[in-house]
């Protein structure tokens, strides 16, 4: 069976929001106030570590690794206490995830985000069981952009690993697909839009209701 995987943090729901408060309720906890706004949204869809390193530079400090490494934990532990406050899904997203079934194609989630956490994200939106599959940062060994998570993805919604795409929002999407050997459908509507066509993906998608047709098109 094909399979379409796709990215969950900028690529089906901006999860932004949400993540900028659990990093700046650390930074509060530091005594260092709200380091992070709407301005940093793309750099939240980075990561946790990445929206800590950024709150750094904001102090002109250089981010010390051990630092990051010791908040790391409690920045998780305060998303993990509210996440799904802020976030929605973009347009289109999750009715683009029920006509790819309908057309007889696996749907998975591959994240970078701790499976626990993109596990519960997509349990309190309601749609945990739209995706044959979850694969999160720490499920396997490895985690993207190694090929490997991409391809257990698909296996374990019934897919054939060779015959997948994966939508994503970053040039870690792009990478990962690359060396899957799999096309790459880069999304023009999250934070980070204007940086996507450098990175040459095979497909640009400016909507979610022409994903349908674009995935056809591909010839999985």
């Amino acid at each position: 069976m094909r399979a379409v995987v796709f990215d969950l943090d900028g690529t089906l729901a901006d999860t932004s929001g949400d993540m900028m408060a659990a990093a700046n309720a650390c930074f509060r906890a530091e005594g260092l106030g709200d380091l992070l706004g709407p301005e940093d949204a793309a750099t939240a869809l980075r990561g946790g570590r990445a929206m800590l390193r950024e709150g750094f530079s904001k102090l002109g400090m250089a981010p010390d690794e051990d630092e990051i490494s010791r908040l790391y934990p409690h920045l998780l532990a305060a998303y993990a206490e509210d996440l799904s406050t802020h976030t929605h899904f973009f347009p289109g997203a999750m009715e683009a995830v029920e006509r790819l079934k309908l057309d007889g194609f696996a749907v998975a989630v591959c994240t970078n985000k701790p499976e626990a956490l993109a596990r519960q994200l997509l349990r309190d939106l309601g749609v945990l069981e739209a995706f044959g599959a979850l694969i999160g940062a720490d499920t396997l060994p490895v985690r993207k952009p190694d090929p490997e998570p991409l391809r257990e993805a698909a296996r374990r919604a019934g897919g054939d690993p060779a015959r997948c795409c994966l939508v994503g929002d970053t040039v870690t999407d792009r990478e990962t697909a690359r060396a899957a050997g799999v096309p790459s459908i880069l999304v023009e509507f999250g934070p980070a839009a204007a940086l996507m066509a450098a990175l040459e993906p095979e497909v640009l998608l400016a909507h979610f209701d022409d994903l349908p047709g674009v995935v056809a098109g591909l010839n999985l």
